[in-house]
């Protein structure tokens, strides 16, 4: 093992830190979902079940820890230099590495029996998410509303730290509607907010960097409509998201469409697009969901909208993300490594099982084949950006 080779090297930059915990969250938090489901469908096996409706866990997991770990890494990497500002001191980022990781291991507690450790992980997780709004909240105070990214992404986050509230009084309370609402505000008031907002400042700027000739296109008209639809979503009641879902869906293809260059891509930004590509087909879906549901009173899809939406946008997405500010912060070329297109391509077709589980007779077991698939798909990139989150830059630079 090379002497470089170092934890301490997790501490030179919180994308590091960050990164490093968002992608063991990420296989652990998947990895008990997909033992779940294989010993819900197989009674062969067994494993302890969790007092919460595992469901229910599962996206609180996912939307409150995993991709979180993700989002306070990036942004408190990237909120000063949007504003044009010296780094954070990289030590803001332990006290949210802490709470979020510690957090979701006591949730995980939990799911496998021990109910107190939801309750305590949910605590944790928000005593991390509060350490990690204080600095990036000072310079939202200071910005002022200058920056419309940094402020609507500073937005999300409050949001998030509502949904962990209702989590909260969700477990002490046991009432279940406190729970769904906590979920429904994780998907339209943090994440997709974040991803949204993220992916109007980054994608044509990617795309002008790389393309010579390119014409980023990024109208904030375009941030607002999107912040109002979602917000919207969250108001509305099932049988009147029509009313959100389809304007989203229009919205996003617009998006899509004046974004794309139609000529020969880097794979590196090709990804990107892809990715992007799956936002107006979810919402499509969701479209779709709510006709039915106007018509005839039916939820025809099931829970396939969401995930064209969290495993084809997030998930694609995340990968070309990470794996770009992974590649460019540690000193190696702007390329889509090997790896990389493996856990890229491996997450397309787990989405297309994972909807298609919806609208199959054994449901439960393409669920759980899914859910494999997903760590089949991660283990290896875990592996490789975990390495190289423990190694100096390979330019011998600082962070």
């Amino acid at each position: 093992m090379p002497s470089s080779l170092s934890v301490a090297n997790l501490g030179k930059a919180p994308h590091r830190l960050m990164f490093f915990i968002g992608a063991l969250n990420l296989l652990l938090a998947m990895a008990w979902w997909a033992f779940w489901l294989a010993t819900a469908r197989w009674p062969l096996l067994s494993m302890p079940q969790p007092e919460l409706y595992a469901g229910r866990l599962h996206a609180f997991l996912m939307q409150y820890q995993v991709l979180p770990s993700f989002f306070f890494g990036f942004l408190l990497t990237v909120f000063p230099r949007w504003m044009g500002e010296a780094n954070l001191d990289r030590r803001k980022a332990w006290p949210v590495g802490a709470g979020l990781l510690g957090g979701q291991l006591l949730t995980l507690t939990g799911a496998l029996g021990w109910h107190e450790g939801v309750v305590l992980g949910a605590i944790a997780t928000l005593a991390g998410w509060i350490a990690g709004l204080l600095p990036l909240g000072h310079l939202a105070y200071r910005d002022a509303g200058r920056t419309w990214h940094l402020a609507g992404c500073f937005i999300a986050l409050c949001l998030g730290a509502a949904g962990l509230g209702l989590w909260l009084a969700f477990l002490l309370l046991d009432d279940p509607a406190l729970g769904d609402a906590a979920i429904k505000l994780g998907t339209f008031g943090l994440l997709l907010p974040v991803y949204f907002t993220v992916a109007h400042r980054m994608i044509p700027f990617f795309a002008a960097s790389a393309l010579p000739g390119y014409e980023p296109w990024r109208p904030r008209w375009i941030l607002a409509t999107g912040w109002a639809l979602m917000a919207l979503h969250i108001a509305l009641p099932p049988a009147w998201r029509l009313l959100s879902d389809l304007p989203l869906f229009l919205l996003t293809t617009l998006m899509l469409l004046r974004w794309f260059p139609y000529r020969g891509m880097p794979p590196l930004l090709a990804v990107l697009f892809v990715g992007l590509a799956w936002l107006p087909f979810a919402f499509a879906l969701y479209t779709a969901q709510g006709i039915a549901l106007a018509l005839w009173g039916q939820v025809i899809l099931g829970k396939a909208p969401a995930h064209a939406l969290f495993v084809g946008f997030f998930g694609s997405i995340l990968v070309a993300m990470v794996t770009r500010v992974t590649q460019g912060h540690s000193g190696r070329p702007l390329i889509l490594p090997p790896i990389g297109i493996y856990t890229f391509l491996a997450v397309q077709a787990v989405c297309i099982v994972r909807i298609t589980a919806e609208l199959a007779d054994d449901w439960l077991a393409w669920q759980a084949y899914a859910a494999f698939g997903w760590l089949l798909a991660f283990l290896p990139w875990v592996v490789w950006v975990a390495r190289i989150y423990v190694l100096p830059r390979a330019d011998g630079k600082p962070g």
